[in-house]
C-alpha cells in the first residue's frame, strides 16, 4: 500500500471542498531509415586515441580526456526519438513525436546535459571505474522488427560490459539490459555497484503551480508497495528492492524498472524554482542512488526505460503497476476513480470505438450521471432542506416565544422538526456520503491525460486553467490572470447557498456561534480564489454540477412539496398517541430536561 505523506496544497483543497459542501448541506529527428544493408549487424566505434584504449591492465583505472564527449546515435521509433552516446552509453536525449508544451515547442523528457546515468564499482586495488567515463563501442542491428542497439565496454583486459537497448516499433517502453564477463578480476565483488540516475525537469504546462503541484518522484519497492517523495522544497525517501523509479513530471515521466529489485536506494528530489515564478523554465531536480549486487560475480540485470505520457490507460497496459504513477487519490477516492469514474469517463468521451466527442461535453455528461446516481442519496437531503423553508415562519414564533429560554426553544423546534419528517440530521448524512466522490474528482480531472491540450468555449486547455484576463500584476494566493469558470462555479455556489440557507440563517442564529451569513459569502469567495489557478475541467463540473443542483431544488420546493400536506402531517402528528421513544431519544431528551433544569434553578438562586 502506498504510504501517504501531508500535501499541504491538496489537503487544504480538500478541506475547501468539505467545508463549501458540507455547508451547503448542514446550512487537475527524423527517425533513420534502416536499408536492407544496415540490417545487419552495422559497427559505430567512436573516436578514441590511442592513449585511452580501453584494454587496460586489470589495476588500471579508467582515465578517458575531458575532451572526448562520445559519439551521439540516432535510435528512433514511431514515439520516441532516442540519442544513445556512446561516452557512458546513456541516452542523452529523448524527443517525443506526438507531443507539444503549451508554447508549442518539442516536448523532450531527456535534453542536453540534463540526464545523468552512470554505474560505479571499486576495483580490487581501492580505485573507483565510473561508466560515464567510459567510451563504448556501438553495435546496432534487428530481432524481428525491434531495433538493437548493442554498447561494449572494456574496463580492463579479457573483462566487458553490455549495455543493450532493444526497441519496440510502435512502444514508449524501452528494453534494457546490463551484462559483465570477467569483471570479477578487476572489480571487488564484496562491494556494492552504486547506480546513479539523475534528472532535470522541465515546465511543459501553462500553470507552474498546477504542473509543479503533480512533479514528483514515485517508486515500488518491497514487493509491491508504493510511494512518493511529495511536494517540500527537498525530500527523500529510502527503501529496499525497488522495483521501479519514477519522474513524474505531472502529464510527462521517465521510469527506469528492473526485474531484480535493486537491494535498496535513494530518491531525492529538489525545487528548482521560487514559487511566485510563473517564468522559469526549470521544475525539479530528480536524484536517486540504489544499491546492485553481483551475481557469481558478474552484472546481470535486465531492466527497461519508460519515456512518455502519464497516461493511465497506457502505464496500465504493462501490468508492472505503473498505474501507481497516476495520482488518482487515496484509499476510497482512488477507487473510486479507478473503478467508476475513469471508465465512466472513457465510455461518455469515446461512445463509439474510433470516435469522440468534445472532452467539455464529455464532463457535462459525466456530471450528470454522477448526479443522478446519487440522487437517491440526495432527494431526502434536498427534501429536508426545502421543508425547513416551509417550516420557517412556524420555528420563527417558537424563537420569538422562548426567546429568554435557549433549552426550551431547541426543545420545541426539534419536536417541530421530527413532526414535519424535517431532521437536520437525516438531511446532512446523506450529503455527506457523497464526499468520497466529490474528494475522488478533485483528484481526477487535474491528473486526466486526456484533458491535457483539449479545449472547451474559452477554454483553451481544460488540464489548465481558463485565463480570460490577463493582469499586469500577481495577486497574492489568486495568480496574474482571471480564470472564468471557477467565478461562474462560485457565482452557482452562491445562489444554491442563497437558496437552502440565505433566508435562514439570521433566525436560526445561535449566541455564540460563527456568523453564518459572513460564511455564505466566505466560502465561494474562497473557492473563487483557490480553484484561479486549477484544472478548468474541475471547476467546469463544479458549476454543471451547481447549476443541476439549483434545479433539483426548485423541482423540489415547486413540483413535489405541498405546504399543506407538510402542515397536515405536523397536525396529525401532534394528535397521535406519543409513541414510546427509543433508548436515544429518550436519554437526550433526558439529559436536556436535566439541562433545563438546571438552567431554572440557576436563575432562581440569582434571584
Amino acid at each position: 500500500m502506498e504510504e501517504q505523506k501531508t500535501d499541504w496544497k491538496s489537503m487544504l483543497g480538500l478541506a475547501l471542498i468539505f467545508g463549501i459542501v458540507a455547508f451547503m448541506f448542514l446550512r487537475n529527428q527524423e527517425e533513420p531509415q534502416i536499408t536492407e544493408e544496415e540490417q545487419t549487424t552495422t559497427e559505430a566505434t567512436s573516436e578514441v586515441t590511442s592513449s585511452t584504449s580501453t584494454n587496460l591492465v586489470p589495476n588500471d583505472s579508467i582515465s578517458i580526456p575531458a575532451s572526448n564527449t562520445g559519439k551521439e546515435i540516432q535510435f528512433n521509433s514511431d514515439l520516441v526519438d532516442f540519442k544513445i552516446n556512446t561516452k557512458g552509453a546513456y541516452i542523452s536525449e529523448a524527443l517525443l513525436k506526438k507531443f507539444k508544451t503549451y508554447d508549442s515547442l518539442p516536448v523532450y523528457l531527456v535534453k542536453g546535459g540534463d540526464h545523468k546515468f552512470d554505474l560505479k564499482f571499486m576495483t580490487k586495488d581501492g580505485r573507483t571505474l565510473h561508466t560515464q567515463d567510459m567510451i563504448f563501442t556501438a553495435q546496432e542491428s534487428m530481432n524481428g522488427a525491434n531495433k538493437v542497439l548493442s554498447l561494449k565496454a572494456n574496463p580492463a583486459s579479457g573483462a566487458s560490459l553490455e549495455f543493450r537497448y532493444e526497441m519496440k516499433p510502435d512502444d514508449y517502453m524501452l528494453d534494457f539490459n546490463i551484462r559483465s564477463q570477467g569483471l570479477s578480476q578487476v572489480a571487488n565483488t564484496s562491494e556494492e555497484v552504486a547506480l546513479n540516475w539523475e534528472l532535470q525537469g522541465y515546465r511543459r504546462s501553462k500553470g507552474m503551480d498546477n504542473e509543479s503541484r503533480y512533479t514528483e518522484a514515485k517508486f515500488e519497492y518491497d514487493d509491491g508497495s508504493d510511494d512518493y517523495t511529495g511536494q517540500g522544497e527537498m525530500a527523500e525517501e529510502e527503501a529496499e528492492k525497488i522495483t521501479y523509479v519514477a519522474y513524474k513530471q505531472h502529464f510527462f515521466s521517465s521510469i527506469l524498472l528492473t526485474d531484480t529489485p535493486f537491494k535498496s536506494g535513494v530518491i531525492e528530489t529538489y525545487n528548482n524554482y521560487a514559487a511566485d515564478d510563473e517564468q522559469t523554465v526549470l521544475t525539479k531536480k530528480f536524484m536517486t542512488t540504489a544499491q546492485l549486487e553481483y551475481s557469481g560475480g558478474e552484472l546481470a540485470y535486465n531492466m527497461d526505460w519508460y519515456f512518455g505520457p502519464t497516461d493511465y490507460d497506457i502505464l496500465d497496459s504493462y501490468d508492472r503497476n505503473l498505474d501507481e504513477v497516476v495520482d488518482l487519490g487515496w484509499g476510497i477516492f482512488g477507487v473510486i476513480n479507478e473503478w467508476a469514474i475513469r471508465p465512466l469517463f472513457t465510455l461518455l468521451s469515446h461512445p463509439v470505438k474510433g470516435a469522440g466527442i468534445p472532452y467539455g461535453i464529455a464532463i457535462i455528461l459525466l456530471t450528470v450521471c454522477v448526479r443522478l446516481v446519487l440522487s437517491p442519496v440526495l432527494y431526502k437531503s434536498y427534501l429536508t432542506q426545502a421543508k425547513m423553508k416551509i417550516l420557517r415562519p412556524e420555528l420563527n414564533k417558537i424563537a420569538e416565544k422562548y426567546k429568554d429560554n435557549a433549552m426550551k426553544k431547541q426543545q420545541e423546534t426539534m419536536k417541530v422538526q421530527s413532526e414535519a419528517g424535517a431532521s437536520p440530521l437525516s438531511g446532512c448524512l446523506p450529503a455527506l456520503l457523497q464526499m468520497p466522490v466529490f474528494f475522488a474528482l478533485f483528484k481526477f480531472f487535474p491528473t486526466a491525460f486526456e484533458l491535457r491540450q483539449k479545449s472547451f468555449l474559452w477554454a483553451d486547455d481544460l488540464s489548465s486553467y481558463d485565463e480570460v484576463i490577463s493582469l499586469p500584476f500577481k495577486i497574492p494566493f489568486y495568480g496574474d490572470h482571471v480564470s472564468l469558470f471557477p467565478i461562474l462555479a462560485s457565482i452557482s455556489i452562491f445562489f444554491y447557498m442563497q437558496m437552502t440557507t440565505g433566508q435562514n440563517m439570521q433566525a436560526s442564529q445561535q449566541p455564540g456561534m460563527p456568523n453564518m451569513k459572513f460564511i455564505m459569502y466566505l466560502s465561494p469567495l474562497f473557492m473563487l480564489v483557490f480553484f484561479n489557478n486549477y484544472a478548468s475541467g474541475l471547476s467546469l463540473y463544479y458549476f454543471v454540477s451547481n447549476l443541476i443542483t439549483i434545479g433539483i431544488m426548485l423541482v423540489i420546493k415547486h413540483v413535489i412539496i405541498d405546504k399543506d400536506k407538510v402542515f397536515a402531517k405536523i397536525e396529525k402528528a401532534k394528535a397521535k398517541p406519543k409513541k414510546k421513544k427509543g433508548k436515544f431519544a429518550s436519554k437526550m431528551a433526558e439529559i436536556m430536561e436535566q439541562a433545563q433544569a438546571q438552567q431554572e434553578e440557576q436563575k432562581k438562586n440569582k434571584k
